[in-house]
């Protein structure tokens, strides 16, 4: 292994759980790996693939990604090649010829690929070490991205009984994890949970103005360094983009609206250091292996906090300092709130307003950025300061609110703990309106006591003490 390591990679050691991931596979064990972006997931499975007889399988959702995997495989001495939609016929026949004659040790496709009648009775010709599934979150409906197509890789410890599987993921919570390893029904998977912390990334989350002229600014404050824009829609991709061009800075669009051969012409400027920044929609981003990501900017708010730290996951893969910067509107809820209402399924509908609703938490509240994003993950942060995040470096001002905040929680409780933030609200502001007064909320004797503060200050006190865990929200 060591040798492999170092021959065929150039590496002189291993990343933190590589050697046990990679020894457990060449013994033929089943694994399971929650990885954070960077943590050098690919070796594992590479390194196997280059020691073990047979062809290893990659299962990635990344086909405009593929080519590149394989061309640096091969850079390292690695017989790789890639099955998907983009080759002709004659270049399949080709890559079957040679996958019979076992002249490749590292095969890429997709899980489309896999679905595809007789697809798995080719694969039974021929010689297998290993299958890899990449970017395994996307089998499971509670994840964030869930493919349909990835349900069908519940057939490969059915059809190939013999050979290892090893499922890896960057980003799923508990309960993700353990959907991942039912649904493709590994086998006493040697698991692997490395720490989501990524210490060397400063957290840091601005109330929302002028979106343009705050983002002109801190590339001002960050002059020449690469870096990624994430807008919602692909409206709002191209205007930031021109504006950003109108202001004199180096940046390209990416979304699924543009042709396939202008998003790989702009990612390839990108990934050259051709061009400084890149405003993208999510459809960017997934699986992009350039290490020098000094900032991940959201200029809208993310829909869940899966989408979120694997999107600021991209920066400062090489370890050095990066800034993940999220510009919060309340403004955003509301069109998240309208894709959300589009899913036809209600139990997915309700689940993409709680993750909604943490994101919400997480942009406004007052606790370590880095303890609220590791706790949604399932890890507990050490200390109470992280020191690299707005909140533990005291950049966030806060102040004493304790009064306001007894006078919220009264108002919860002297209306019976069953009422929404709007109807909390409305009867602490002494709001005049039917629904105050069907309940008897305006007899009340904290009714009307907080209308020297407006609205959007008591919801804001509402979520900050959702934040501390001093509320918790139930239901509708």
């Amino acid at each position: 292994m060591e040798k492999a390591l170092h021959d065929v990679f150039g590496f002189t050691s291993f990343r933190p759980f590589q050697k046990s991931i990679i020894e457990s596979i060449v013994k033929g064990r089943d694994v399971f790996t929650v990885m954070p972006t960077g943590g050098g997931k690919s070796l594992c499975y590479q390194l196997p693939a280059k020691l073990m007889p047979g062809t290893t399988v990659v299962i990635s959702p990344l086909i405009s990604l593929m080519k590149d995997q394989v061309d640096a495989a091969r850079a390292t001495g690695i017989a790789a090649c890639y099955l998907n939609s983009s080759l002709t016929v004659q270049e399949t026949r080709q890559v079957f010829y040679q996958l019979y004659h076992g002249q490749i040790e590292l095969l890429y496709t997709s899980p489309e690929r896999f679905s595809m009648q007789g697809f798995l009775s080719d694969l039974a010709n021929i010689p297998l070490s290993l299958f890899a599934i990449d970017e395994a979150h996307c089998i499971s409906a509670w994840g964030h991205d869930f493919r349909p197509a990835y349900l069908n890789l519940a057939n490969i410890v059915r059809f190939f009984p013999d050979i290892p599987v090893a499922a890896f993921t960057a980003t799923a919570t508990t309960k993700v994890q353990d959907d991942i390893i039912t649904r493709l029904g590994l086998r006493d998977p040697h698991t692997v949970k490395a720490s989501f912390n990524r210490p060397n990334l400063f957290y840091h989350v601005e109330p929302k103005t002028n979106g343009q002229k705050q983002i002109i600014q801190f590339l001002n404050n960050h002059p020449n360094q690469p870096g990624i824009i994430y807008c919602t829609t692909r409206d709002s991709v191209d205007k930031l983009a021109g504006y950003l061009v109108e202001q004199g800075v180096c940046a390209l669009p990416y979304h699924a609206g543009m042709d396939t051969y202008s998003r790989a012409k702009n990612q390839n400027a990108f990934n050259r250091d051709e061009v400084q920044v890149m405003v993208a929609t999510i459809a960017f981003g997934m699986g992009i292996d350039k290490s020098n990501v000094r900032f991940v900017i959201h200029a809208d708010l993310p829909k869940n906090l899966e989408n979120y730290y694997q999107e600021t996951g991209r920066a400062g893969r090489d370890g050095e300092p990066a800034t993940c910067l999220l510009l919060f509107s309340r403004g955003d809820i509301s069109k998240i709130n309208y894709f959300i209402q589009q899913i036809p399924d209600e139990q997915k509908q309700a689940t993409a307003r709680e993750k909604l609703k943490l994101t919400v938490r997480y942009a406004t509240g007052s606790v370590c950025r880095r303890r609220q994003l590791l706790a949604y993950f399932g890890e507990q942060y050490p200390t109470e300061n992280c020191s690299n995040c707005d909140i533990c470096r005291g950049i966030q001002k806060q102040v004493d609110i304790t009064g306001d905040a007894k006078s919220l929680l009264t108002t919860v409780v002297e209306t019976g703990q069953r009422f929404g933030v709007v109807h909390v609200v409305d009867v602490l502001y002494g709001a005049n309106n039917k629904r105050v007064k069907q309940f008897g909320h305006h007899q009340l004797e904290i009714y009307g006591t907080g209308s020297n503060n407006s609205k959007r200050y008591w919801r804001s006190i509402c979520d900050e003490l959702m934040a501390q865990d001093l509320l918790v929200h139930e239901g509708d």
